[in-house]
């Protein structure tokens, strides 16, 4: 009764906290026995900032980068910063640049030098407002020249026809230059006071109408008078900088002045003096660099002459008296000066120079074994007298002669498997009725080779054949690219070939996503002569942390400095006489060695010819432009990417190509060269990566039909030719189109009927399907020189041309 009656507590009771004992500090430091833990704790715990701290915090932040952004617009053509580097680019053919250089020479208190790098170029400079600029005209129609400056410009300044606006040539340089990253810019618009005002007014409205897409929010400048151009010049000097990522981690300088010094051993080649000021970050003389379109090089030292663009030149000592006392040779005077003016600022050391290297030299020995041991010598021996045979042979045959002679039981040689990856296995018929041609031709008596015929010269009309086989071949590419998008990766069993032998570096994946693939199996020989990083985003971020914290020594930004460039052929100073743009970066470490680039890219809409993988293309990357022949591979978050045929032009793909290193971000640019040299741009994106390691599969299907069906398993036929092919491939796993799976259970007869078994019953309209994959890697064609292109055609629509090649 009693245990009955007695209380228990409710779900209200007070529930008070175990002691923790041994857990303060002297007791932790007794268990820890010295121990110190990894992760040091901080003295003093991070309070929770108040609402109003909070404001204060963000207010200073915000006046940073106020002040930072008003820092760089004062530094900018100021007298401690280089000048402001305007490059000209008109995008018509009535688009007039040398009226629009003609007013902005006409500045009230301004000082007008004409440039020495560039033909029609000019440096203003304006000690009233502090500011001086450099003006350089693109080349009308030269695609190289308006992309290297456009590298290095700090604004763009676009000239527009008062009617039109741009022709077709303007609107394919303007698609290449919002492809690799546009600076700031401004728009401008001379020539129209002839007309009335009234259809001035209208043709203003719909020019602003039409270049609304491309540019929108932009301000059309007018360009006529000496007022309009200091508005033009004030909006210049002050607008926002446009920051382009891949120049602005790199030191990089347009030439003001060249002069070439030919070698002791040869003319061609010898050490160039590149004058010019330094923009982007320090300039590191024990750094390599790379001139655009020439190549990579070393510097052997940096001069610091004296600025010739200054705001206030200083008056040289003696100049003065010489003037008075009328000496004859006070040029021969003033150069000496010069020369005694100029101080070397530094010299490459050899112990920390960056090293032209680019490749790995491969050692042939080093993937031998090591010499056999004596078990193994016998077992070789024992094995070669169990293979000996006896043969007749003619009478004073050696043993070497005898080896070859085969006997009648032996059949014919075998085809031997490992064939070149280059032939394409769609192709591989038409490749096989052409040796059989050949060979046929091969029989023929000698007598029947050659012959004499005679052609009417109404016949002999050469460009229209090359005509017709262009169009042919387009054809055959369009039809190529039809079928691929119909039936995606498949091919024709060959009758004449074993499909154990035609297909054996291939092999079936459980799944294609699952399944495992290692990424070191059996690499190309290619693969030696490359580079890779252990990890290639940590070392990324490591050298633009020391970017960001400054610590190159060098010459800084906004000096005027001569490098002198060794080993440089004398076409580079050829090319610069010429009018050319000699644009200089200089490399962060390891990107002259070779590796393997992916690059992210779409199709660009003008361009919609077919382009199949391996082809050659033109690739601007950055400060680069080479050529080769990429890969093209889907781009999706495995570890195994299926290769792509042809460029998609509704997708997104991943290019692969060898390549010198680049660290991203980095634009690229794909250029298809026309039979007549010009440059079709065909795709645009960025760089995604280098990684030797990422994994590109080539895909084969192997159709069959069903030819008798059953409820779950059906007899398949045409997929193979003979029962051995049906024995070799049964462990792999078939599939349907209509999304039924199964496996081969056994071969039928000897003519490659199989009994197929299938997860549900096939419908008589569906195809039987077996996948085959093997990893594929690109071709070793990288090129560093790329031939100029042919002008762009020009047309007076603002509209791009679509040329049509094919009836």
């Amino acid at each position: 009764v009693a245990a009955a009656g007695a209380h228990r507590p409710g779900p209200l009771k007070q529930q008070n906290k175990a002691h923790k004992g041994g857990k303060h500090s002297g007791s932790s430091q007794r268990r820890a026995g010295g121990r110190v833990s990894v992760k040091a704790q901080p003295r003093r715990r991070l309070r929770d900032l108040s609402r109003v701290d909070r404001r204060h915090q963000a207010l200073q932040l915000r006046r940073q980068r106020k002040e930072a952004v008003l820092a760089e617009k004062r530094s900018l053509g100021s007298r401690d910063g280089p000048p402001h580097l305007v490059v000209l680019v008109p995008l018509h053919s009535r688009a007039a640049a040398h009226d629009t250089l003609r007013l902005l020479q006409s500045q009230d208190s301004a000082v007008v030098h004409l440039d020495e790098g560039r033909a029609g170029g000019f440096v203003l400079l304006c000690p009233r407002l502090k500011q001086r600029w450099r003006f350089v005209t693109a080349q009308a129609g030269d695609l190289h020249s308006v992309l290297d400056l456009a590298k290095v410009a700090d604004s763009l300044l676009f000239i527009l026809d008062a009617a039109d606006g741009w022709d077709s040539a303007g609107e394919h340089c303007l698609s290449c230059l919002f492809a690799q990253g546009l600076p700031s810019y401004a728009l401008a618009v001379p020539g129209d006071t002839d007309l009335p005002l009234k259809k001035r007014i209208d043709i203003r409205k719909k020019l602003a109408k039409a270049i609304e897409k491309r540019f929108p929010e932009a301000k059309l400048f007018p360009l006529n008078t000496e007022q309009e151009s200091s508005l033009l010049l004030r909006h210049l000097a002050t607008q926002k900088q446009r920051h382009l990522a891949f120049r602005d981690r790199r030191a990089h300088l347009l030439a003001y002045a060249a002069e070439f010094v030919p070698g002791q051993e040869s003319d061609l080649v010898g050490t160039l003096k590149v004058s010019g000021f330094v923009r982007g970050q320090t300039l590191d003389v024990n750094s390599l660099v790379h001139i655009v379109g020439h190549g990579d090089f070393q510097m052997g030292q940096v001069d610091a002459p004296p600025d010739p663009l200054s705001l206030n030149p200083r008056v040289v000592k003696g100049q003065k008296r010489s003037q008075d006392m009328e000496v004859q040779d006070d040029s021969i005077n003033g150069t000496d000066e010069m020369e005694e003016d100029v101080k070397v600022l530094m010299k490459a050391d050899p112990s920390k120079q960056e090293s032209l290297q680019s490749e790995v030299v491969p050692d042939p020995m080093e993937g031998e074994q090591t010499w056999p041991t004596e078990e193994e010598l016998q077992e070789a021996e024992a094995s070669l007298k169990e293979n000996r045979r006896v043969v007749k042979v003619p009478k004073g045959t050696s043993k070497y002669q005898a080896a070859w002679i085969v006997d009648d039981g032996e059949g014919g040689s075998e085809k031997d498997g490992d064939e070149d990856d280059d032939i394409d296995d769609d192709m591989m018929e038409e490749a096989v009725s052409q040796e059989g041609e050949s060979s046929e031709e091969e029989e023929e008596p000698a007598e029947e080779e050659c012959e004499t015929m005679t052609i009417s010269e109404c016949l002999r009309d050469d460009q229209y054949d090359e005509k017709v086989e262009e169009d042919e071949q387009m054809l055959e590419r369009y039809k190529q690219e039809r079928m691929d998008e119909m039936f995606p990766d498949e091919v024709d069993t060959p009758r004449d070939i074993p499909a154990r032998v035609r297909f054996q570096k291939y092999r079936g994946l459980k799944s294609f996503r699952t399944s495992p693939w290692d990424p070191k199996e059996n690499l190309p020989r290619d693969y030696a002569r490359i580079f890779q990083f252990q990890d290639f985003s940590r070392t990324r971020k490591h050298l633009f942390r020391q970017i960001q914290k400054e610590e190159t020594e060098g010459a800084s930004v906004g000096w005027y400095v001569t490098l002198h460039i060794c080993n440089v052929p004398v076409s580079v100073m050829e090319s610069f006489k010429e009018g050319k743009p000699l644009v200089l970066f200089s490399l962060l470490p390891h990107e002259q060695k070779m590796s393997v680039l992916n690059f992210l890219v779409r199709r660009h809409p003008s361009n919609s010819e077919p382009v199949r993988a391996k082809e050659e293309l033109i690739f601007h990357c950055g400060f680069r432009r080479f050529r080769a022949s990429p890969l093209f591979s889907q781009h999706t978050s495995a570890d195994k990417h299926k290769l792509e045929r042809f460029l998609r032009p509704d997708a997104t793909l991943v290019v692969t190509v060898y390549a010198p290193i680049t660290f991203p971000p980095a634009s690229v640019l794909l250029f298809k060269q026309r039979s007549n040299g010009m440059h079709d741009l065909i795709a645009t994106g960025s760089l995604l990566s280098v990684d030797p390691d990422r994994i590109i599969i080539k895909r084969l299907v192997l159709s069959g039909h069903p030819f008798k069906i059953f409820t779950r398993t059906a007899v398949v036929r045409y997929m193979f030719f003979n029962r051995e092919d049906v024995m070799w491939f049964k462990p792999v796993e078939l599939r349907t189109k209509w999304g039924r799976r199964g496996h081969i259970k056994e071969p039928l007869g000897t003519h490659g009927h199989m009994k197929c078994h299938f997860d549900g019953q096939l419908k008589s309209q569906d195809t039987v399907l077996l996948n085959l994959y093997k990893r594929v890697f690109p071709k070793w064609t990288y090129d560093p020189h790329v031939p100029e292109p042919v002008p762009w055609v020009r047309s007076e629509s603002a509209l791009p041309v679509q040329e049509v090649e094919m009836e």
